[in-house]
């Protein structure tokens, strides 16, 4: 009898089979037994995807604006209205922030130099405010970390210490921290305790491998090392692979598996 991990372990439909349709990924990666997560959902057919029979773990939490200044805060918030009713339709279990809106290649749409102090207090603000949101919907939002000398540069609040410096300030168990360890290992490695220091406020742990974003086995981070040091820190909650596979998908997601069943 195959072991069982003790995390919930799910997989992005968008970066695995990508010459099938959006519903064929979610329904196979249902079958294989992963969660499913989600960039954009505005891409999809939302009755393809109910049909599925896929259970979401994650997808995309607004669809523009920003944490740092007036105008991007109301239209993050209003997008996020928007995306809450899609969230209950599909019943995700968590929305993602990020600090500004991306686009083409994972740039930012209006990309920032200098984090200002005022920004940090706009940015706080905001997420106060999706806190009162998800409150109202009883639905929960999770703050990402990129990095930003890769694939994301100009995006504020990026770093780890930055998403970790805003959700623990509020404390609030409807905003968690979506942990990119991917992100982590670009950014500033360290990678465990890194997680130790964010363990009261994880909503969900994103893994891919460096260099190259594919499954965990294909680069530089120990991931039976990570997998192991979440099990030790009492972390049980969703780990997704948020990566391209290397070859097979069928065989990317089963070294994922193997990996995080310790």
């Amino acid at each position: 009898m195959n072991k069982q991990s003790p995390f919930t372990l799910s997989a992005c439909a968008e970066m695995l089979w990508r010459d099938k349709p959006i519903e064929w990924r979610c329904a196979k990666l249902k079958d294989l037994g992963f969660e499913v997560g989600l960039w954009n959902w505005p891409q999809h057919d939302l009755a393809k995807l109910e049909k599925s029979g896929a259970k979401f773990s994650i997808m995309n939490g607004f669809l523009r604006g920003g944490l740092a200044d007036d105008e991007g805060a109301a239209e993050l918030i209003k997008t996020a209205r928007e995306t809450v009713q899609v969230a209950k339709r599909l019943n995700v279990a968590r929305l993602n922030l990020l600090g500004t809106v991306l686009g083409d290649r994972g740039l930012p749409t209006q990309p920032v130099e200098v984090v200002t102090g005022a920004m940090w207090l706009k940015a706080r603000d905001t997420l106060c405010r999706i806190v009162e949101l998800a409150e109202q919907e009883n639905v929960t939002f999770t703050l990402e970390n990129l990095n930003l000398l890769v694939d994301h540069p100009g995006v504020p609040f990026a770093g780890a210490e930055d998403t970790l410096a805003l959700v623990s300030s509020i404390n609030h168990p409807r905003l968690r921290l979506n942990l990119d360890l991917y992100h982590v290992q670009i950014g500033q490695g360290n990678l465990i305790e890194m997680c130790k220091r964010c363990l009261p406020w994880i909503g969900e742990i994103q893994v891919a491998d460096v260099p190259g974003r594919m499954e965990p086995g294909t680069g530089e981070i120990n991931y039976s090392g990570v997998a192991r040091a979440l099990l030790g820190m009492g972390y049980k909650g969703p780990v997704c692979m948020e990566a391209y596979a290397s070859g097979d998908p069928l065989q990317a997601l089963e070294s994922f598996r193997q990996v995080f069943t310790p």
